[in-house]
């Protein structure tokens, strides 16, 4: 399990590259104590660049050398690419064949060589894995790491110190690094505030995983949120889950649409679907029995959508969840 020093360790770590993201206060608009931890303001547009970056830091020059490799819907892959440029190393990132091109065109920015392959997070790291094991490359893991955690973990910190009222943390739940390393540094510094995890209904492995107690792979995931889709949480984040998460909740398709939307119109923030899951669950008062009144803060996650996603998005079309991707990579 990550420790506090761990995760204090990689705030010092990642402090070249990670900001200390705002927190915006936005319960004028939303009618009850709500801020915002704007994480769609890191370096490539995620808090990806936490973890990617303070694992990067830590391999040998020889690892560095030979180069990394990833799999990734998106953002990791992104931020991968970046703390790989900084540091010297050669990047591989493999998405998937429905991967947005705003993410896909991020990570070669970035100076990353991008490969195809399937649907699915299984998909991408087979073929990672085999890439990897060729070309004597190391893998830097999309969230099943302590070193991965352990960078996420450092925005639970930076909550702490910006709100220490703060009563309730929202945060999204894709493979479960967020969520790992946020609860861990928020549990070990201040047992009382209370951590809620917010998947979509379509890809909630997560709270399967919880509910049966064991890490669980769903046949299939379909939601609008692509960075939420993974059909299985890593071994090493459900552990963390466990042992400090207090709530799992699940939400609509159309609640995520109508948060990117309320985001955009009342914070003038710009919001993936994947990063607007936890305003979601926040503006349906998914937390209002925990905060008891406190302060919520919602972790929005990433900010990588296109123009073109934001007005798609608008169309009353996609509130019936027509836009919404699939494991299998078919449209509904």
């Amino acid at each position: 399990m990550v420790s506090l020093d761990d995760i204090r360790a990689a705030a010092e770590r990642v402090k070249p590259v990670a900001r200390v993201t705002p927190l915006v206060d936005v319960s004028e608009a939303a009618g009850a104590p709500l801020f915002l931890k704007c994480e769609s303001l890191q370096p490539g547009g995620a808090f990806k660049i936490r973890g990617a970056y303070n694992m990067v830091a830590q391999l040998t020059g020889d690892q560095r050398r030979r180069g990394v490799i990833t799999f990734s819907s998106g953002n990791h892959g992104q931020a991968m690419a970046l703390a790989a440029r900084h540091l010297g190393a050669p990047a591989v990132v493999v998405m998937p064949t429905t991967a947005p091109a705003i993410k896909v065109e991020g990570a070669k920015g970035f100076g990353a060589e991008v490969i195809f392959a399937g649907t699915t997070s299984i998909d991408r790291r087979r073929r990672a894995e085999a890439e990897a094991a060729a070309r004597g490359l190391t893998m830097v893991p999309p969230f099943d790491h302590e070193w991965i955690i352990a960078g996420q973990g450092t925005a639970g910190l930076e909550i702490l110190d910006q709100l220490p009222s703060v009563g309730v943390v929202l945060v999204p739940i894709g493979g479960g690094g967020l969520i790992a390393g946020v609860a861990a540094a928020i549990k070990q510094l201040r047992p009382a505030v209370k951590v809620v995890g917010v998947e979509p209904a379509g890809a909630a492995a997560m709270k399967a995983s919880v509910d049966a107690g064991h890490a669980v792979t769903l046949d299939k995931t379909e939601t609008i949120a692509d960075g939420l889709m993974p059909v299985r949480p890593g071994d090493l984040t459900f552990a963390h889950v466990q042992k400090y998460v207090d709530r799992i909740v699940t939400v609509s398709d159309p609640q995520i649409v109508d948060a990117v939307l309320w985001l955009f119109s009342k914070a003038k923030i710009v919001a993936e679907p994947s990063g607007a899951a936890s305003v979601a669950a926040a503006l349906a008062g998914m937390a209002d029995d925990l905060a008891a009144g406190s302060p919520v803060v919602a972790i929005v996650s990433g900010g990588n959508m296109a123009m073109e996603r934001l007005e798609e998005l608008r169309r009353p079309s996609t509130h019936s969840g027509s836009s919404s991707r699939t494991s299998s990579g078919q449209a509904k």
